[in-house]
């Protein structure tokens, strides 16, 4: 492949049929979908998505450019929603559903892009886990920034592969300078690109993310240098023998263990699918193959750096909160491998795990959260020596504890969503789990065969 056709593809996907009915059916779950997030269920006002809206209502009613540490550039694309708002008497409603409206935003992208470069089935079929089975049903519920970044650089890198090449990485960038705690991942993301298009100009894409950042800290603190974060910025001494340290000071060993294999923060958890291969599923579509690795570079750059930080966990925050873009190539693989299943039962099998608990992250996430969590780990808001218990012990994971306690009491509308997201689920587990049916009749066919050939 030329250098100038590995910059913008024009790979054409494998003629696949397109069932009509499926079409339709996954189409309208889709929309129903957003609908019932958009009316059904509360939002999250609390921790540092209050403090950004707190900043942006400044902002906007006094002219004030706030000081802290918390990036502006996510909140202030959601200023047209706070002004719709205010017009209305409610620009609390519009702007706690921004997050929402990006991930109706990042899908339609997604798909339009897309369509005519992957399966449509695959596509409908990814689009469903990120909305249904994966952690961006509980980001939405608030307006934290992380869904900014992880929706800007999925819409980037979707770009990239549909041949906007800069305006693809512009909107990385963007993404990034929101959080630049992901730098890292960026320059991760921009290697792997220069190796398969073999063009050092991309290395600006990482000095163009630097450069926003130096502006905003620039303007907001007055020096290009000041993070916001010079301060006592540490976590309180725990029985934890890395706690009370500042920065990145935290064990990378200890920590990528934690953010991989905890009960209560790890990835095998709360986004399976990152651990299932499907490259060779993905053998004939180079448009998914790339943006798979793009995707994958990105979370190893994610993981590495916040396994670092002294709050790496999240604190009491809804399971590995920083490494929410881990999602998008966990529901990727997820739907390349119900799209295209092995002949191995083995394999099957893993998949039915693996979707099932992804569809349960969505669903604990969404409507359940962490809300009863905290009380529990952190009964005084300081969380001396129980925090712990929910990083680690699967009782207390955000995941289980509502099995364990019951759960706050739902709202109607959680309960309608709920249900509707059961029934979502059975339509994304059918398949599969009807493959594994074949391959048990299979077996016990053999195993009577075996036994009634026995002889004495």
């Amino acid at each position: 492949m030329s250098i100038r056709a590995a910059e913008r593809p024009t790979n054409h996907v494998p003629r696949e049929a397109d069932n009509r009915l499926a079409a339709t059916v996954e189409t309208v779950l889709i929309i129903i979908g957003f609908a019932g997030m958009l009316f059904l269920l509360p939002r999250l006002d609390w921790g540092d998505g209050s403090v950004r809206y707190h900043q942006l209502t400044a902002l906007l009613e006094q002219g004030a450019l706030p000081e802290g540490k918390y990036s502006m550039v996510g909140p202030l694309f959601s200023a047209p929603l706070w002004l719709i708002g205010k017009i209305g008497g409610s620009p609390d409603w519009w702007t706690l559903r921004y997050n929402l409206f990006l991930l109706v935003g990042g899908v339609a992208f997604v798909w339009f892009t897309l369509r005519d470069l992957l399966p449509r089935p695959l596509l409908r079929r990814f689009i469903l886990l990120l909305i249904f089975a994966s952690m961006f049903a509980h980001h939405q519920l608030g307006y934290n920034g992380e869904m900014f970044t992880a929706i800007l650089v999925l819409v980037g890198s979707v770009a990239l592969i549909g041949g906007r090449t800069w305006p693809g990485w512009l909107a990385v960038a963007i993404g990034v300078a929101n959080t630049p705690a992901t730098l890292p991942a960026l320059i991760m993301m921009v290697a792997k690109w220069v190796w398969d298009v073999p063009r050092l100009r991309w290395v600006l894409v990482v000095l163009t993310a630097v450069g926003l950042v130096m502006a905003e800290a620039w303007l907001r603190r007055g020096s290009p240098l000041a993070t916001g974060y010079e301060g006592d910025d540490r976590g309180n001494r725990t029985i934890m023998p890395y706690s009370g340290l500042p920065g990145f000071s935290y064990p990378i060993f200890f920590g990528v263990l934690s953010l991989v294999l905890s009960f209560g923060k790890g990835l095998l958890f709360f986004a399976p699918g990152l651990f299932l291969p499907v490259r060779q599923r993905l053998r004939d579509l180079a448009a998914g193959r790339q943006l798979y690795d793009l995707w994958l570079a990105f979370v190893l750059g994610l993981l590495l750096l916040y396994a670092m930080y002294w709050s790496w966990s999240g604190s009491s925050f809804w399971g590995p909160r920083y490494l929410l873009f881990a999602a998008v190539p966990a529901a990727f693989a997820l739907a390349v491998r119900c799209h295209r299943p092995g002949d191995s039962a083995g394999a099957d099998l893993v998949t039915v795990l693996a979707l099932g608990l992804s569809i349960w992250v969505g669903l604990n996430g969404a409507v359940f959260g962490d809300v009863d969590v905290p009380k529990v780990c952190w009964p005084d808001g300081a969380g001396q020596y129980e925090a712990p218990i929910c990083f680690y012990t699967p009782e207390f994971s955000a995941l289980w504890y509502p099995f364990v306690a019951g759960g706050k009491p739902l709202s109607a509308g959680q309960w309608i969503y709920l249900t509707y997201g059961l029934a979502v689920g059975v339509y994304l587990l059918a398949g599969p789990l009807l493959r594994l049916v074949g391959h048990l009749r299979t077996w016990m066919g053999f195993a009577t065969a075996r036994i009634r050939a026995v002889q004495w």
